[in-house]
């Protein structure tokens, strides 16, 4: 039996109850219980967690990468061998059936893993000298203390890759943690306590989101900022950052075209595509949502979408076969209801879908519309639901353009037989990442991030840890 935990704040090495004794409760999307509560962190609290991340960045980073890495890989393991828990926890708080519960965690000790052996081949330069007796040299080190705010619905992902980079260069942190879904990332936390980081280089907190960004960005002590979110909150951030002249890491919302062609292996498309616009119950910034299928296959792809669409079962997260839980909270059932009324007053075709289910709980079916003009709200706002449209093109061009069309540039998809058509949509397509004729995104070792609207900088691959490293040249004469 598994028990929800009540959670606390992490500052300084120690799990502490807020200094004013304020807590918020944790709702259960699928029950619509209260199954625990988090402590409340006002600015007091925030102050020690400065205090804490400003004393353990300045032994952190005189500790090297090697015994860096050593802690953080043994921080992976401890996670792995709590997984089956720690994904319990994450079902009951976020609703997700708990087979990806669990292969969140796992995946989650991989990025821990990866972070930790790229952090040790953060290499500097020898730049020739112009005179005898000149030596150059441009010195990676640490930005100085983080501060990370992140969303819920993936409690551990969207932390650990912020976290990994973090402590692999030597930085310390002081996580934002979603009040959603606060216990499975307070799990995170502890696997790195456990395995032996030092007291202050990670710390943990929770409370109003606006009124704790506000004052850790501006705070003196954090050097950096990374935000995984909306687009209006992240532009509010930049700038805010950008006011106090700190580095920023933003990813943020998307709105991804799925590109579809004729020559296309149809049964591969629908079954690449349908799990991953359904995942999570839609609520994944790189969910493929503008379905973008050209004539000759339109028909045979939709009523095959459909299919699998309805195919999916919807329930419980922690009941056996489920595959699709709920939504994350209340607000998002009535948001579904009003996009769709929206694109149905439009003239878009329901195929599938379109109600919450029973009276108890954040269910909504897994829907489907057709033939939905641009006008309409669900066609430039991302839905962060269980909603996928389903457009038909002619030419190519048609679908680059619809595609390039809105200011997102997060995740994109394409399915199609010809290489040219292939090379020619990774060049053209306007998007941080591109993935075509399988899903190949959100491994830790290659770039997760987006363009325009969308964001800026990279939380995968070798240029991920860049963020957290400043170079400093010193040029010296013997």
């Amino acid at each position: 039996m598994h028990i929800y935990p009540d959670v606390k704040l992490f500052i300084g090495g120690e799990w502490r109850d807020a200094i004013g004794g304020e807590v918020i409760p944790v709702i259960d999307p699928a029950t619509e219980e209260v199954i625990g509560r988090i402590a409340h962190a006002r600015k007091p609290d925030l102050d020690l967690a400065l205090e804490a991340a400003d004393a353990g960045f300045r032994l952190w980073r005189d500790i090297s990468a090697f015994d860096r890495s050593k802690l953080m890989r043994k921080a992976a393991d401890i996670l792995r061998s709590r997984a089956d828990a720690i994904a319990h926890i994450m079902t009951r708080e976020q609703g997700k059936p708990i087979a990806q519960s669990k292969a969140e965690v796992m995946n989650g000790a991989d990025t821990i893993d990866w972070f930790a052996e790229e952090a040790r081949r953060t290499y500097g330069q020898i730049i020739p000298a112009r005179f005898g007796g000149v030596s150059n040299m441009a010195i990676k080190f640490p930005v100085g203390p983080v501060a990370a705010f992140t969303p819920w619905n993936f409690p551990i992902n969207q932390i650990v890759r912020k976290l990994s980079a973090a402590l692999a260069t030597g930085c310390s942190i002081i996580v934002k943690a979603p009040e959603e879904t606060p216990a499975s990332p307070a799990e995170l936390i502890r696997a790195f306590a456990d395995a032996g980081v030092p007291a202050g280089v990670v710390n943990l907190v929770y409370g109003v989101p606006a009124d704790i960004s506000q004052y850790l960005i501006a705070h003196p002590v954090v050097r950096k900022i990374s935000f995984t979110g909306s687009t209006p909150v992240g532009k509010h951030l930049a700038a805010l950052a950008g006011k106090h002249m700190k580095r920023a890491t933003m990813e943020l919302g998307g709105h991804a075209p799925a590109i579809i062609c004729n020559d296309a292996d149809l049964e591969r498309a629908i079954a690449v595509t349908a799990p991953a616009k359904f995942r999570n119950a839609g609520q994944v910034c790189v969910a493929p949502t503008r379905f973008l299928v050209q004539d000759g296959i339109a028909d045979r792809f939709t009523q095959g979408f459909v299919e699998a669409a309805q195919a999916i079962k919807v329930g419980n997260g922690l009941e056996h076969g489920v595959a699709m839980g709920p939504l994350a909270n209340d607000r998002r059932i009535p948001a579904m209801e009003d996009m769709l009324q929206d694109a149905i007053s439009h003239g878009a075709q329901l195929m599938t879908g379109g109600k919450r289910i029973g009276n108890k709980g954040y269910f909504f079916e897994p829907t489907v519309l057709s033939d939905v003009p641009t006008s309409a709200r669900i066609m430039n706002d991302e839905p962060f639901g269980p909603i996928a449209v389903i457009n038909r093109f002619s030419h190519l061009d048609e679908a680059i353009a619809e595609a390039n069309r809105l200011p997102f540039g997060l995740a994109s998809y394409a399915f199609t037989g010809s290489v040219t058509t292939a090379h020619s949509l990774g060049r053209r397509v306007e998007a941080g990442m591109l993935t075509i004729n399988h899903n190949g995104l959100a491994i830790p070792e290659v770039p997760f991030g987006g363009i325009k609207d969308s964001g800026y900088g990279t939380e995968g691959g070798s240029e991920a840890v860049e963020a957290y490293l400043e170079t400093r040249f010193v040029s010296q004469m013997i």
